[in-house]
């Protein structure tokens, strides 16, 4: 996409019926014969929301290609069939991995423009969300997957918490009405004060630096006006400084009008009673840019995630540690056929 391209409108998945097919797909990493139960549990929850669920044929344990669960050419000639089936309504990533950079020159992009579902996943799953958006305009949903997610973090929450989510991602997949306010978590911290309004983009930290040194990448005009929303799993804190001065060298920082950061797991260097922290490796780099900044919040790697999606407008608040979904994420299923 050149620079004189306009970038594509906004384009809206068509809303899930109760009874709709959802596929769970291999889409990077392979299915550890230990986690076969996650994925039946994946299979659980969407059948209590009101869906029939099937499993693609690369989704099998133990299958695998070094470290993905096949080759880039089958994940992507497997989840360009998804997309270009007319019963399968939504795809759900089976977890995440390192394989989506080996395909994304493969992605039926018209089979998107086509038929746009949602496609839902996070980590590695943030490079689809980035490149699909960027390509096509797709809603790209940043949200929880069968391992990591639905089948490994829902299980232990609290059951309140487990309904909670249930209720809000079959809002999210079905209904034509704005969401409103995520529900909070005593986690929020608000670590610059102020307001912000504007589509949400983002996904995990060091996925957005590689989508950006790709030819797929999204246009710097896709950040004016953004609430950047990120997180990060693994590495040293030293990482995310280096990320996020990427960010700044490219103009990102200087475009955007607010700031969500997910809760960090498993970083070198951040652990309780370490400095820099978190916070202050975040408003270092941002400088005097006077944005809206809420730290801590609960999605991506640390999960239960809440669903963010992404080029959906919404608001911040960050000293009422308040994040709105403004919009639908899907849109009427009669005007997409």
């Amino acid at each position: 996409m050149t620079a004189s391209t306009p970038p594509p409108p906004l384009l809206r998945p068509r809303a899930l019926a109760p009874g709709d097919l959802v596929v769970i797909a291999a889409l990077s990493g392979p299915l550890p014969a230990a986690y076969e139960p996650n994925v039946e549990r994946t299979v659980e929850v969407f059948e209590r929301m009101g869906f029939r669920v099937r499993r693609a044929p690369l989704l099998e344990a133990g299958r695998r290609h070094w470290w993905s669960a096949a080759t880039p050419a089958e994940i992507a000639a497997e989840l360009n069939g998804l997309l270009r089936d007319p019963e399968v309504r939504a795809i759900v990533a089976s977890d995440g991995g390192q394989t989506a950079l080996g395909y994304l020159d493969l992605i039926d992009v018209e089979a998107i423009r086509a038929d746009p579902k949602p496609i839902l996943g996070y980590s590695d799953i943030s490079l689809l969300h980035l490149v699909l958006h960027a390509r096509t305009g797709l809603v790209g949903f940043h949200a929880d997957m069968a391992v990591p997610g639905f089948g490994g973090h829902w299980p232990y929450a609290p059951v309140a918490r487990q309904t909670q989510l249930e209720e809000l991602y079959t809002r999210l997949l079905t209904g034509t009405e704005a969401i409103g306010a995520l529900p909070a978590s005593p986690s929020w911290e608000c670590w610059r004060p102020g307001r912000a309004e504007g589509p949400l983009i983002g996904g995990v930290i060091n996925r957005i630096v590689l989508a950006q040194a790709t030819p797929f990448a999204l246009p710097l005009e896709r950040f004016d006006g953004a609430v950047l929303f990120w997180e990060e799993m693994g590495g040293l804190a030293s990482y995310v400084w280096s990320y996020l001065q990427v960010m700044r060298h490219s103009g990102i920082l200087d475009r955007i009008s607010g700031m969500v950061v997910g809760v960090p797991r498993e970083i070198g260097g951040l652990e309780p009673g370490t400095s820099p922290t978190l916070r202050e490796i975040v408003l270092d780099v941002l400088g005097d840019r006077d944005i809206p900044v809420l730290g801590n919040v609960d999605f991506g790697h640390a999960g239960p995630n809440l669903p963010l999606p992404v080029g959906i407008r919404a608001g911040l608040d960050a000293q009422q540690r308040i994040l709105s979904l403004l919009e639908p994420a899907v849109g009427p299923r009669a005007a997409l056929h």
